[in-house]
Order: C-alpha cells, then sequence, then structure tokens
C-alpha cells in the first residue's frame, strides 16, 4: 500500500483545520484551501476581480516580497508529507513555496511566533499535485506557508500522524477510543480501496454517505477483504461499535476481529506490518452477521482481557462499513509507550511548557529538556530526579508558585488543565473533609505564608486536612533555610509522583 495512505490530513477542514490569516487573498479566498472536496475548473466562470478560481489566489504582486497564510491544523501531529496542489493554475501559480511551523499559542501576532522552518524554498509545478516529504519529528499546532512571489494553490493537504495531548487523554477515567484519528489511530494496511479510502472509518465525525466510509470492490472469487489498524496504543479492548450507515446493498455479509501486540518498529509510521503481524493474531470477537444501514455493537462478545497494539477487521466477503469504535483502557505499557512518544515529539519551547506541569523550577526545567531524546519511560524518571539535585533557592521558589494553597484550586502562575487536573486528585482527600477543616487550613496556610514568605508545599496524596494542618504546624518550628530544604524534598515527591503516574 503507498505510504500516504496509511496518513491522516491533520489540516482537514472536517477535523477543525482553519485558515486563520491571509496577507492577501484578492482574487480567491484563502477558505478554499483547506476544502475537503477535490479542486474544481469551470473555463467560463468570472467574478468581478477577474477568473473564478477553486483556491486561493493573491493578486500580482508589484512590490518586493512575497504572499502568506496561517493555519491552524484541525489535529496537532507529527507532519510526514506535505502536498500543495495546483490544479487548474497553470499561468498563476507560485514558481516556489516554502512550509514554517510551530506550536504556540501566540500564533495570531505572526512576527511573534516561535516559528521553525519546516520546508525550504522549493520549486513548485502548476496544474499538479507537488509532494514534499517533511523530516523534522516534532509535534506542531500551525503552519505558515509561504508562496513566491505571489499566485494560486488550490489545496494544501498536511499528512502526518495525530499526537494527543497523552498527559491530558490519559488523566480521563473513561475508556478510550483507540480507533480514532484523533488520538493518532491510522491503516496500516487494506486488501481493497477502491471505491474509498479505510482512513474515512476513523474519522471523528458522522459519514455523509457511502464515499464517506470504506467500501471495496465487489469481489468474484473466494476470499475476503480486510484491513489493519495500528490503534493510538497498546490497550486492553472492551467495547467495539462498527457502523454500516449508508450502506444498504452494498454492505458486509459478516465480519471478524482480530488483535495482535507488535513491538514499536523504527519510525511511527509502517508501510507494511503485516508480515510481522500474522503470527500473532488472536481472536477477538468471532465471525458475526452483519445488517445493512446499522451500528453494531460488540460488548460481551469482545473476548475478555485482550490487550493490542493492532487489530484486524476481516469484512465477508466484500462491502462498505462507515465507522468504526474501538474501546479499551491503555495497558500500563501503552500509558509509557503513548507519554514518552508525546514528550519526545514537542517543540523545544512546548516541551519546557509541558514539564512546568511537573516541576516549574526553571534550571529543572532545561536539564529535563537538555537529556531528549528519552528511550524509555525509566531514563526520563531518571533524568528528572538528577535534575532536582542542586537547584538554587530561587529555582525552588518559583517551583512553589506554580502550586495552589492546599484546600484551593488556584496557583500564583496560570496552571494547564493537566496540572489543575494533578493538583485536584493529590488534594481529593484534604478537600473532601467539611468546612471546619477548611478553616482550620486556611488560618494555618496564612500563619505559615507569613512566617516563610511562600506556599506551604506537601505532598498531599492521600492525606486529609487534618494530616496536613498537624504536619504545617510541625514544619512552622524550622527556621526559614531548613523549611526550603524540607519544602524542596516535598517538591520532590509531587513531581516524581506525577510522571510515574505516567511512565511508572
Amino acid at each position: 500500500m503507498s505510504r500516504l495512505s496509511s496518513l491522516v490530513d491533520l489540516a482537514s477542514e472536517r477535523l477543525g483545520g482553519a485558515v486563520l490569516f491571509a496577507n492577501d487573498d484578492f482574487f480567491a479566498p484563502k477558505e478554499n484551501l483547506l476544502k475537503p472536496e477535490k479542486p474544481i475548473g469551470i473555463p467560463d466562470k468570472y467574478t468581478d476581480r477577474g477568473k473564478w478560481m477553486d483556491g486561493w489566489e493573491t493578486r500580482r504582486r508589484r512590490t518586493p516580497g512575497h504572499d502568506w497564510c496561517i493555519i491552524r491544523l484541525g489535529l496537532p501531529g507529527v507532519i510526514r508529507t506535505i502536498v500543495v496542489d495546483t490544479a487548474f493554475f497553470k499561468g498563476n501559480y507560485p514558481s516556489h513555496c516554502s512550509l514554517d511551523a510551530c506550536a504556540d499559542a501566540n500564533v495570531a501576532d505572526p512576527e511573534r511566533a516561535a516559528w521553525q522552518p519546516l520546508l525550504m524554498q522549493s520549486e513548485l509545478r502548476g496544474d499538479a499535485e507537488n509532494a514534499f516529504t517533511i523530516e523534522v519529528s516534532r509535534r506542531f499546532t500551525h503552519l505558515r506557508l509561504n508562496i513566491f512571489p505571489d499566485g494560486g494553490v488550490a489545496r494544501l493537504r498536511v499528512l502526518g500522524e495525530a499526537v494527543p495531548d497523552w498527559p491530558e487523554v490519559l488523566s480521563r477515567e473513561s475508556p478510550l477510543d483507540l480507533a480514532s484519528a484523533v488520538n493518532g489511530a491510522h491503516i496500516v494496511d487494506v486488501s481493497d480501496r477502491f471505491f474509498s479510502e479505510p482512513a474515512n472509518m476513523l474519522m471523528p465525525f458522522r459519514a455523509l454517505n457511502t464515499g464517506d466510509g470504506w467500501e471495496t470492490k465487489r469481489r468474484r472469487g473466494p476470499g475476503h477483504d480486510s484491513v489493519v489498524i495500528r490503534l493510538a496504543t497498546e490497550a486492553t479492548i472492551s467495547r467495539i461499535e462498527l457502523d454500516t450507515a449508508h450502506f444498504k446493498g452494498n454492505y458486509p455479509d459478516s465480519c471478524d476481529m482480530e488483535a495482535a501486540v507488535v513491538g514499536e518498529l523504527a519510525g511511527s509510521v509502517s508501510a507494511d506490518l503485516t508480515s510481522t503481524v500474522i503470527a500473532h493474531w488472536k481472536p477477538l470477537f468471532p465471525r458475526t452477521p452483519l445488517q445493512p444501514d446499522h451500528l453494531h455493537v460488540f460488548e460481551s462478545e469482545v473476548a475478555p482481557g485482550t490487550a493490542a497494539t493492532h487489530v484486524r477487521l476481516n469484512i465477508y466477503p466484500d462491502g462498505g462499513v462507515s465507522r468504526l469504535r474501538i474501546y479499551g483502557v491503555p495497558t500500563p505499557e501503552g500509558r509509557r509507550r503513548a507519554a514518552l512518544r508525546f514528550f519526545n515529539s514537542l517543540d523545544d519551547r512546548e516541551l519546557r511548557r509541558v514539564l512546568a506541569d511537573y516541576c516549574g523550577a526553571p534550571a529543572w526545567i532545561e536539564k529535563v529538556a537538555a537529556a531528549r531524546p528519552y528511550e524509555s519511560g525509566a531514563a526520563l524518571l531518571a533524568a528528572a530526579d538528577r535534575a532536582a539535585d542542586g537547584l538554587s533557592r530561587e529555582d525552588w521558589l518559583e517551583a512553589f508558585r506554580h502550586h495552589p494553597r492546599i484546600g484551593e484550586r488556584t496557583a500564583e502562575r496560570v496552571q494547564s488543565a493537566v496540572a489543575q487536573a494533578a493538583s485536584a486528585r493529590e488534594q481529593a482527600r484534604v478537600t473532601s473533609g467539611g468546612d471546619d477543616a477548611t478553616d482550620a487550613l486556611a488560618r494555618a496556610n496564612q500563619e505559615y505564608e507569613h512566617r516563610f514568605g511562600h506556599v506551604f508545599i506537601v505532598s498531599a496524596h492521600g492525606k486529609t486536612a487534618d494530616d496536613i494542618v498537624s504536619s504545617l504546624r510541625d514544619r512552622l518550628k524550622n527556621d526559614p533555610a531548613r523549611e526550603i530544604e524540607v519544602a524542596a524534598a516535598e517538591e520532590r515527591l509531587i513531581m516524581k509522583h506525577r510522571l510515574e503516574t505516567l511512565f511508572a
């Protein structure tokens, strides 16, 4: 199978991608760039500005410089291939293009965003799909497409692998949709894709029609069709939903599914895993008749306790499937793999922001960031522990500012959703103690801060409000130098616990 067919268009309009800004779109609007349908040409169609074009087209530039637009990806991820489609642009396409990327909330101000070059200035062909391989294996959220000096582009496809915010995803208690493109699942191999792509089954939105699912040609000989899906991460599967919506006279007669656990291979997209996986397939649910235009749910039929990194869906003998959902809970190994990939794929600025969720000491963040790439979760944990040695008083005080007071929700420094959730879990027993305990804790916090000048830091996991107040009262006996040492040791415990939740 083509390597590109295993990738998801991260900029897809249907996945939330959008063109946010363009310095010029005089002849044709920037929004056309991410339309899901293929571009069309209408020879005799004109507007009051000139020839109607199905794409983004700027006016003829009469001054130095070049034109550009900024795109928000629908799914953050690692970009593997860019396709700059100049269909129907023949005498008015740009001669060259380049591409920059960032994972920066400051993208609203293009001059201040932390852009990184992904593609150097490269020549384009007119009326053609211009494909470029991207060698930067970092997770990005926004792109800047530069065209030189001006002209029109019909469509932009950003093919890659979605990388969700795994610390946030793994903090949820509900089962994860392991087959969702949003969570990084993708197609590995398929027997037939004559009518439509199997990757459609992994989309988070409902199918519009049969062309928006996976449909094979009519089989005239023996055998059956199948598709292999790499799941978002290794997990124990508990529920499967297979939807044949819109497929009425062309749905499969029956289906079954198999599962396998496959070790990590070099690179995150494999063009062909079939020969590796075949010998390890185990039944996930038995062959079952299907109905037309129907949502099929398999729960009691799923082999209990089955862990998988890949599944193979077999349909008999052929036909179409609209959507596939596979729910489960990541295994410990699956959690480690997903979190490790997330940390290793972040760009440098984003990595530093994420590391602050675990310890806000600036020198600690720099040391842990410098230890990348991390070969394993254990390697990251070891680097985090080493980085905490020898930090200055100022570093620890800055780290303390990233924690809310015990019994409260807001810290001096703005916390991410992941850090807020971690604080809430750690203080779960503290905040369930009632009004009297809350009042006593508030008074104790105030007394502590008046004495030492910083928030009381303690690893609160499993502790009640009474436990916290007792510890705080005891530590009020320390002199300031000794208390910094004690608070730093507690900060290290918090950091270690948060990271072990992901990697241990």
